[in-house]
């Protein structure tokens, strides 16, 4: 029994920086305005998290077997609790940004290691459980932050980073109390490969986050970082993803040189790929963050300026996504028996597939919240079984020495495809949103100068220009092309997003089934020996 206790302290320290991760969004405007920043400014407050998260899970991975997951994630949980206060009490836009890049080590801590806790403290049937619960927090976590964002701007936007304190003292404690203290592994760390990590990673993710700001190819809007300015020329986004292809070139063959080589101790264990279900399991992770977040990423934008719903019922309707990923984690209990963890996912990525779909099909300017949130309850218990158990199938046939590694590749395929897909999405959504305000607006006989006018101005304000557009009688037939441009870019984000999710499913082929079994950590099969 304590061991489920232990599950349900990892679960909420894993809702925390996943939590954090959406809650932003809701509450930038107020923090605009108290702070008086700009718009650069609060870009950052909204992507340095992500950026500085994504950069160390690699590493945090290997510091996890040496020195052990559960005095790590406590650190994590420190660390985060530390500059969630510090947030909280930004009196500028500086220390908020400032606060937000510490918070991400936090959340770069917590996120592999509770992989690792996960994986090493339960085996067998009950393992597949374990992970269905970590799962369906994740996908449950990430629909609560705009709803729990919505709230709190309520009262304050501080109060955002504030309500983190009490709820990471009590998680302290129960891993404190209900966690064993984890096994470690003798070594070192290879820091040249660290640094290596950590700056591909992080241009990567710069890179996915940002392309939609500065322009994909060429630049399109400054780059500014304090007296330094990008403002013509190739995009720093193209930059950042060609250095960070070499850099992470140079990793790979750096940690596969150090593979090769007697007594070095790689980062990262490439041998790690030569499994089957570790190697098939992180392209269907890859795959599956794509397709999950981005929808995440615009449906608030859509639900509070094309149907005028406010930022606390926006995050009230995806409360169906919340309800429906729990759901799948109760069901999967007396399935673990005999549904493998791979099948698990399968159906999980058709029910995804089949709820964004029918959400793609019933969008419309005047969608009655009821079969939006029937469609996200579908979209929700897939998301239970699918973001649940291909955690299962990635790590089952690693070996408890590698525990940590395998936490931290699994953990930053997850994040580079929520990176991917939210930037993907956002650009298809929003582009959408412009090109088809611009053809209704020709269609009504407005000058291709002024159409082109106000569909840049919707699309730059991300939508929220379209309410003051409908309190103007001269502009109220703008406002309505500019709500069904919209719900267009909703309707084929939804669909795109299902493409994904089945081309995710179509990639589970490449795991073999037998490696989606639940077995102990660190067993082999006879046929395909984990790596040493």
């Amino acid at each position: 029994m304590r061991q489920w206790f232990g599950l349900v302290a990892v679960s909420l320290g894993v809702a925390l920086i996943v939590v954090d991760l959406t809650i932003v969004n809701v509450i930038v405007a107020p923090i605009i305005d108290d702070l008086s920043i700009g718009s650069s400014e609060a870009q950052w407050v909204q992507e340095s998290y992500a950026i500085v998260f994504a950069a160390l899970l690699l590493l945090v991975g290997r510091l996890s077997d040496l020195y052990g997951a559960r005095k790590l994630f406590l650190i994590g949980l420190l660390v985060f609790g530390a500059t969630s206060l510090l947030a909280a009490l930004a009196p500028n836009g500086g220390l908020l940004i400032l606060a937000r890049f510490l918070q991400g080590v936090g959340g770069a801590l917590i996120l592999p290691t509770s992989l690792a806790l996960v994986n090493a403290t339960f085996t067998g049937k009950a393992r597949g459980q374990a992970f269905a619960v970590w799962g369906s927090t994740i996908g449950a976590a990430a629909a609560v932050g705009p709803l729990l964002g919505g709230w709190l701007a309520d009262f304050s936007w501080r109060w955002a980073f504030g309500v983190n304190i009490p709820l990471i003292a009590l998680i302290m404690a129960g891993a404190l109390l209900y966690l064993p203290a984890s096994p470690r592994t003798r070594g070192s760390v290879d820091h040249v490969g660290a640094v290596l990590s950590a700056v591909g990673l992080g241009l990567l993710a710069f890179a996915a986050i940002e392309g939609r700001t500065y322009g994909w190819l060429l630049t399109t809007a400054p780059l500014n970082a304090g007296p330094l300015s990008w403002r013509a020329g190739p995009s720093p986004v193209l930059v950042a993803f060609a250095v960070s292809a070499l850099v992470l070139y140079a990793f790979w063959r750096r940690q596969a040189a150090l593979g090769r080589r007697a007594g070095a101790e790689p980062l990262m264990d490439v041998r790690l790929f030569s499994v089957a279900s570790f190697r098939g399991g992180n392209v269907v992770t890859l795959l599956v963050g794509l397709g999950e977040f981005g929808i995440i990423a615009v449906l608030p934008l859509w639900l509070q300026f094309a149907l005028g719903y406010s930022a606390f019922e926006a995050g009230l309707a995806l409360v169906a996504l919340a309800v429906g990923s729990f759901a799948a984690s109760g069901a999967s209990f007396p399935m673990a028996a005999s549904v493998p963890a791979l099948a698990q996912v399968r159906i999980g990525l058709v029910l995804e597939a089949a709820g964004l779909v029918t959400l793609g099909l019933i969008a419309a300017t005047d969608s009655a919240w009821w079969l939006i949130a029937l469609a996200l309850f579908v979209y929700g218990v897939g998301v239970g079984f699918a973001t649940a158990q291909v955690t299962n199938v990635v790590l089952v046939d690693v070996p408890a020495e590698s525990a940590g590694q395998g936490s931290g590749i699994q953990s930053a395929a997850r994040e580079l495809g929520s990176a991917l897909g939210i930037a993907v999405l956002t650009t298809l959504f929003l582009s959408t949103l412009g090109s088809g305000l611009r053809d209704r607006l020709a269609d009504r006989g407005i000058p291709e100068d002024e159409a082109a006018r106000l569909g840049d101005a919707v699309t730059r304000s991300a939508g929220s220009a379209i309410e003051p557009l409908a309190a103007d009688p001269r502009t109220a037939g703008v406002a309505d092309a500019a709500r069904e441009a919209m719900t267009s870019g909703l309707a084929i984000s939804a669909h795109v997003c299902a493409a994904l999710l089945v081309l995710a499913l179509a990639a589970t082929v490449f795991v073999a089934p037998r490696d989606a079994k639940p077995s102990r950590p660190g067993e082999t099969k006879e046929r395909e020996p984990a790596p040493r």
